[in-house]
């Protein structure tokens, strides 16, 4: 699309928003940035778009916004639903999200890579992977950068990686990456979705739009994933750490291996991989897949599994002390992750969770915490119902322990109840919003208290 003179309207102004509404103004058009928000809560300096001359409107989103308005960006915390853009379908105003924005700037192939859990260290991994075989390569999406900023940064000859949300992909029709990847599905955002089913389908718009030309990467151990074959149109691969499989990526006397058109190529072991836990063998596994796909050699990809620590959040270690050590998994939103997480030790964990609470089943979380977890010290909106569940479960109520809405009580319960070789994980089950702004604030929050302990 041609940007200049037309007008277009952005809504939500956090930082997929922001840059949207910056690189449409730089290419000729006319932009206003709203948000449902007034300027005061959102905690953003909005010298720079007042400067360009973005119009900013903030409070009520009335119809007068759609006047004259040629295409709408949203950003991925809105949902379609909002009567304002009810309105605009309506009027048959054109709704884009911000990576469709992004895919329409792209002058290099895409590298996409969805699933309710693992897409930040598998896509961190990947663009790592991917610098083994590009000068240029980009990294953005759900990640922390905005995808369009990122699309334009790297410009033609490269290629970017793409961490791409069921929120996402909610606004998208031609999206359309070169190499798409679903990890897992498992219940999660269902209170934005509805059901099982639409949030499943968000997932697989991911490869709605390719063709012969392009390659799908599916998790063969996982069900859901598994017969996204029969939806797609491009070539499917799969990966699994449970089975040998005649193409793709697997592991086969404890190493990771691809075979592809034929031809086999070994990487690294499990032993020696950077990142551990059974769950990051199928993110580096993914992650393998899809570079090697993308053009970077197996000697390439071998030397950064070997290297590669992992991300901030996710099961990182934060210290020791007294002979007990600390993990930050502040990432684990959903019980899914907590289990991987809970799956990476062999026991004897001192358990911090709780926060806002989804509202998800709690039983296969459960009967873990029951094998696992010496003591479970709880937080925040989700403590009542995780302390019932827990105690249905048959986890010994004396072993519960409440710190209400406070991460520094919930540490020092934490330092006083463990020992030596018990380790502390915080790996909340939970969203962070009942006492953070994300996820990232709630796991810088608990490293600074664990770094003051004496």
């Amino acid at each position: 699309m041609n940007f200049a003179d037309k007008k277009i309207l952005v809504i939500g102004a956090a930082r997929s928003g922001i840059a949207a509404a910056k690189i449409v103004k730089h290419l000729g058009a006319t932009v206003v940035l709203s948000d449902a928000k007034q300027e005061s809560e959102l905690n953003v300096d909005f010298g720079e778009l007042r400067g360009l001359g973005v119009d900013l409107r903030f409070g009520k989103q009335t119809e007068e916004l759609l006047i004259g308005v040629d295409l709408i960006i949203v950003s991925p915390a809105v949902p379609l639903r909002i009567p304002l853009l009810k309105s605009a379908a309506a009027q048959g105003i054109k709704i884009i999200s911000e990576v469709e924005f992004a895919y329409d700037l792209a002058q290099s192939p895409i590298c996409a890579v969805t699933g309710t859990n693992g897409k930040t260290t598998t896509v961190t991994l990947l663009g790592l992977l991917l610098k083994t075989a590009f000068d240029k390569v980009g990294v953005g999406g759900n990640i922390g950068f905005p995808l369009s900023e990122v699309a334009l940064e790297v410009g033609a000859g490269g290629c970017l990686a793409a961490e791409i949300s069921s929120y996402q992909m909610e606004a998208t029709k031609n999206f359309k990456p070169h190499i798409s990847a679903v990890l897992n599905v498992t219940p999660d955002h269902l209170k934005r979705h509805g059901s099982m089913e639409v949030y499943q389908a968000m997932k697989e718009k991911i490869f709605a739009q390719q063709t012969a030309e392009d390659f799908l990467v599916l998790n063969y151990d996982d069900e859901r994933t598994r017969d996204m074959i029969d939806r797609a149109a491009c070539r499917v691969l799969y990966f699994s750490r449970q089975v040998e499989l005649s193409e793709g990526a697997f592991v086969q006397n404890n190493r990771l291996v691809i075979k592809f058109n034929g031809t086999r190529h070994e990487l690294c072991t499990v032993d020696e991989l950077g990142i551990k836990g059974w769950h990051n063998v199928e993110n580096a596994l993914a992650a393998s897949l899809i570079a090697f796909l993308a053009g970077a050699s197996a000697e390439g990809i071998r030397g950064v599994l070997k290297t590669f620590q992992g991300v901030e959040h996710r099961i990182e270690f934060v210290r020791e002390l007294d002979g007990v050590k600390y993990y930050n998994d502040s990432k684990a939103t959903n019980t899914d992750s907590a289990i991987k997480a809970l799956e990476t030790f062999a026991g004897h964990i001192v358990l911090i969770a709780g926060g806002d609470d989804k509202g998800t089943d709690l039983t296969d979380f459960l009967r873990l915490v029951n094998e696992r977890v010496d003591s479970l010290i709880l937080v925040g909106d989700a403590a009542a119902r995780f302390k019932t569940c827990a105690a249905e479960s048959g986890y010994p109520v004396e072993k519960i322990l409440e710190a209400g809405y406070s991460m520094e009580r919930a540490v020092a319960l934490a330092k006083d109840v463990a020992r030596s070789p018990q380790i502390v994980l915080l790996s909340p089950a939970c969203a962070s919003f009942d006492m953070y702004s994300d996820f990232e604030e709630r796991g810088r929050d608990f490293k600074r208290i664990v770094h003051e302990l004496k």
